[in-house]
């Protein structure tokens, strides 16, 4: 998929040494989970990123890769939280080079890919869990007509949602808040859509 300025693609083994530079930097990791990466590790992350290629069921990841100017710079991912038809659910999140980060290019990105999402996996209800330090990444959900929910301190979950969602949104909410894994191992339905990130190229 091409937008104004960027390319948006599956991941490359090629990408390590960027996706090394990412995953190192202490901005990027002041605001995830992540553990501090090696040379090594980084290149097993990425290997599982090379093939987070379709949204099939639940837990499964997209994982797409942001290139400007032949260089990689960030990253999306979508991840399926719920396919019952009527709570379909996708959480979605991103980061973007600290080199490169402030020409917007976070927003444009996730405009295309979530404009193809709402219409590829029919998603009801967009969630995105944000540290609430991260001014950024605030801005930007704002920005992307996505809403806080309260009593989420530790990661701000923010939701785009409407009429009989609202319930679903609090659920996830409350789970963040006290500390539990929402990622199910089990599908909760066996309703299938898929999104592949080699068909956003086509």
């Amino acid at each position: 998929m091409h937008t104004e300025r960027l390319l948006l693609r599956s991941h490359r083994l090629s990408d390590i040494d960027r996706w090394h530079e990412i995953q190192s930097s202490p901005h990027i990791r002041r605001y995830t989970a992540w553990p501090q990466r090696t040379r090594r590790s980084s290149v097993r992350q990425l290997k599982l990123r090379t093939r987070q290629t379709q949204l099939r069921r639940v837990d499964d990841v997209l994982a797409i890769a942001i290139e400007y100017e032949g260089e990689l710079v960030g990253e999306i991912s979508l991840q399926l939280r719920s396919l019952t038809a009527a709570t379909r659910c996708l959480e979605v999140s991103w980061l973007i080079h600290p080199d490169h980060q402030g020409r917007g290019f976070a927003y444009e990105a996730m405009r295309s890919v979530l404009s193809y999402a709402r219409a590829t996996i029919e998603s009801l209800l967009l969630v995105a869990v944000v540290h609430p330090e991260n001014a950024a990444s605030v801005a930007l959900a704002h920005k992307l007509n996505l809403h806080p929910l309260p009593g989420t301190a530790v990661r701000t979950v923010f939701v785009g949602r409407s009429g009989p969602l609202a319930p679903v949104a609090e659920q996830f909410a409350s789970a963040q808040r006290v500390g539990l894994n929402t990622r199910s191992k089990k599908p909760v339905d066996a309703e299938m859509h898929s999104l592949s990130s080699r068909e956003m190229q086509r």
